[in-house]
């Protein structure tokens, strides 16, 4: 019989840790929460200081039966759920069920699962922190009112199944408030003169810039037209040539957010599956004879800092491996944002030793992807900045100025190992430019004026709507993916070429909630709550405060809107078809996943189809069938023959309507970074990239 009983979250981390603690200890999994709010009712008596009504999860009972029976049996219980506001609750509730007191030394936390650290953690075991417990419990009461009493009022006056939470609520505002800055921009004109200018047998590309004193927008071809008259010959004179050398740092060690983001721009990976992929390589992963080894620590994060055994290593083997010039010399740490609760480190690989080729046979594709960014980013943050060289030449013939720039990579550095990605531009690259001075005349080959239009701000994809959430202090790393999850099964946006689109219901249930609840959806509010929350968390203000200025107003707001909301009816759109079952006109739907079509004669009949949208091009293989749209069950956009089964053509990638030029076979559009790029599916004809 073991003398310890060690209850932990997830069974893969259970066996982890108990081959470092040995026969003594008895590791045993409580699946996440034993114990919670029940689904049914509100479970929060407002008239009680807002005393929760927690009950036993259903289909836990087995689970929590087991642990009892262990419990007996043991001198001892350690809790070591995981190291957060929601581990802390989870052991809280383990020890009520248990029967353990909470201020005995019972809690066990530690932020990556190796021997080491599991090890030391089970040196200094300490009471559950009612602080975290508090602050954790008044943001579950707090969805709960929110969610309880907004919800209901969506079922009678819109539609069943819908809901309004706090971080979901101002997420689908951020969303709608962008579609309307689109729908709203007007383009304004503006143009740009480029030109190629000749140095010996070295072409380098030059722009306007304005004339000798400033800089000059243009805005129309008039203009243009007017600068262009001013060239007189065909020489430009150098004269200014700025040379500078240049330091570019590397990016800091991963947070929960900057992770998503990074594996959302490099990986493709959505903010739910790179969570799901970070939680297996933190609990342990079976490395043969070494056994089962977390490779990564705790992935929920809001903090860049790394700890000095962490950074001792990585040094060691960045001078092992690339030399003491690419050790980084910096002394200094980031101050971290007001926001920031740095409860634990970055995420960063619990041994740097361990290479992303050293686990190539070991883990699945998606882990070892993952594995390599975090190792990668982790490793670069610690070595010396790349030194860039960079030249501005500025070039002048009767006023009128153009400036050519250059830049090259001197010392890679950091960029050895690892560039961080962008949303909007590409990773910078060597542009060289020839040797010029001051004074010498170069000539230009041709010069070439180009209208423009601004732009609409771009739509959120999940790291822009990632990045945007955690800059204004909405929500915290553990709701960010669950966040972005819910407002899509909702069916209150969709997601077209990877950015978010509110559906019209999404628009319903976003006017609804801000004519009569105004505070859920304002981001200001909304943020200060959360500071309110983590103030809980530092001890300084009772949860029940919290909650108790919350309630009172809000409770006013639920009254008015129950009384007043009038009910928001969905009208079904004609689909322009009749049913092939009964003949009576086909509807569009909105579902929980979005439109569909529907029998307009239901309940009698209940036909159903999904929408296909024709995009006018003949099936290429059995030429009689039209290619469609369609969506997979993970709703990724994919083309097939709309005679389906009788013809089972399909592609991911969009047909063309015309033949390639070289073979006369199907040509489709290919999504690149620079673009759409028109390719064979047969030959190696290709068209040039177009935005």
């Amino acid at each position: 019989m073991a003398d310890y009983l060690v209850i932990v979250e997830s069974p893969a981390k259970a066996k982890t840790i108990e081959r470092y603690l040995g026969k003594k200890y008895k590791v045993r999994a409580s699946l996440g929460h034993l114990r919670d709010l029940p689904r049914s009712q509100m479970g929060v008596d407002t008239e009680n200081n807002y005393e929760p009504k927690y009950i036993t999860i259903r289909g836990k009972g087995p689970i929590l039966q087991e642990l009892k029976k262990d419990a007996k049996k043991s001198k001892k219980i350690f809790l070591a759920a995981d190291p957060d506001r929601e581990g802390e609750a989870i052991a809280w509730h383990l020890a009520h069920q248990l029967g353990v007191d909470i201020d005995s030394k019972c809690r066990v936390v530690f932020n990556e699962i190796t021997k080491d650290a599991i090890k030391d953690s089970f040196k200094n075991p300490r009471p559950i922190d009612m602080d975290l417990v508090d602050a954790q419990q008044a943001r579950r009461i707090l969805d709960r009112l929110v969610g309880y009493n907004i919800s209901p009022i969506l079922w009678k006056k819109v539609k069943k199944g819908l809901s309004a939470g706090r971080v979901q609520s101002v997420a689908l505002r951020l969303i709608i408030d962008r579609e309307n800055e689109i729908k709203n921009f007007v383009p304004e004109e503006y143009w740009s003169i480029e030109s190629l200018f000749e140095k010996g047998k070295k072409n380098f590309e030059a722009v306007f810039y304005g004339n000798a004193k400033k800089k000059i927008k243009l805005e129309n071809k008039e203009q243009v037209e007017g600068i262009l008259s001013q060239i007189e010959g065909d020489e430009f004179e150098v004269v200014k040539v700025v040379k500078k050398e240049r330091k570019r740092n590397p990016a800091l060690p991963f947070t929960t957010s900057s992770l998503q983001q990074e594996a959302a721009r490099k990986l493709n990976f959505r903010a739910k599956k790179t969570m799901m992929l970070a939680q297996q390589l933190y609990e342990g992963i079976n490395l043969g004879k070494e056994g089962s080894v977390g490779l990564i620590t705790y992935m929920r994060t809001d903090s860049t800092r790394i700890s000095d055994t962490a950074k001792e290593e990585a040094q060691s083997y960045i001078e092992s491996f690339y030399g003491k010039d690419y050790l980084s010399t910096s002394k200094g740490v980031k101050k971290e944002s007001a926001n920031t609760q740095d409860a634990h480190e970055a995420v960063r690989p619990t041994s740097v030793m361990r290479s992303p080729s050293s686990l190539r046979e070991i883990l699945s594709r998606d882990q070892l992807r993952l594995y390599k960014l975090i190792w990668e980013r982790f490793v670069a943050s610690q070595m010396a900045p790349a030194i860039l060289d960079t030249v501005s030449v500025d070039l002048l013939n009767n006023d009128v100025r153009f400036r050519a720039n250059g830049s090259q990579v001197k010392f890679q550095g950091f960029m050895k190992v690892y560039i961080e990605g962008t949303d909007d531009k590409e990773e910078e690259k060597d542009r060289i430019l020839p040797p010029l001075e001051e004074g010498e005349r170069v000539k230009y080959s041709n010069i070439n004026p180009k209208q423009h239009f601004t732009q609409p701000p771009p739509r959120y994809s999940e790291a822009r709507l990632v990045r945007t959430l955690e800059e204004l202090g909405i929500g915290r790393p553990s709701t960010f993916a669950p966040t972005l999850d819910t407002i899509q099964r909702r069916g209150y946006v969709t997601l077209d070429a990877k950015r978010f689109i509110p559906t019209e219901l999404g628009e319903i249930v976003h006017q609804a909630v801000n004519q009569y609840f105004p505070d859920i959806i304002d981001v200001e509010f909304t943020a200060q709550m959360e500071k309110e929350l983590d103030s809980v968390e530092h001890g300084s203000i009772k949860w029940v405060e919290v909650i108790d200025e919350f309630y009172r107003d809000f409770e006013k707001h639920v009254q008015v809107a129950d009384a007043e909301m009038e009910k928001i009816e969905i009208k079904d759109e004609p689909a322009g078809e009749d049913c092939d079952k009964c003949g009576s006109p086909m509807v569009f739907k909105m579902g929980r996943y979005g439109k569909f079509m529907a029998c307009s004669n239901f309940p009698d009949c209940r036909n159903t189809k999904a929408i296909i949208k024709p995009i006018g091009v003949t099936c290429p293989s059995c030429k009689e069938g039209q290619v469609v749209e369609r969506k997979s069950k993970t709703k990724r956009i994919f083309y097939g023959c709309d005679r389906y089964p009788e013809c089972e053509y399909v592609s991911w990638d969009k047909p063309v309507a015309r033949p390639c030029p070289k073979c006369e076979s199907t040509l489709v559009e290919k999504k690149l970074k620079k673009g759409i790029q028109i390719q064979c599916t047969e030959c190696d004809y290709k068209e040039d990239p177009q935005q």
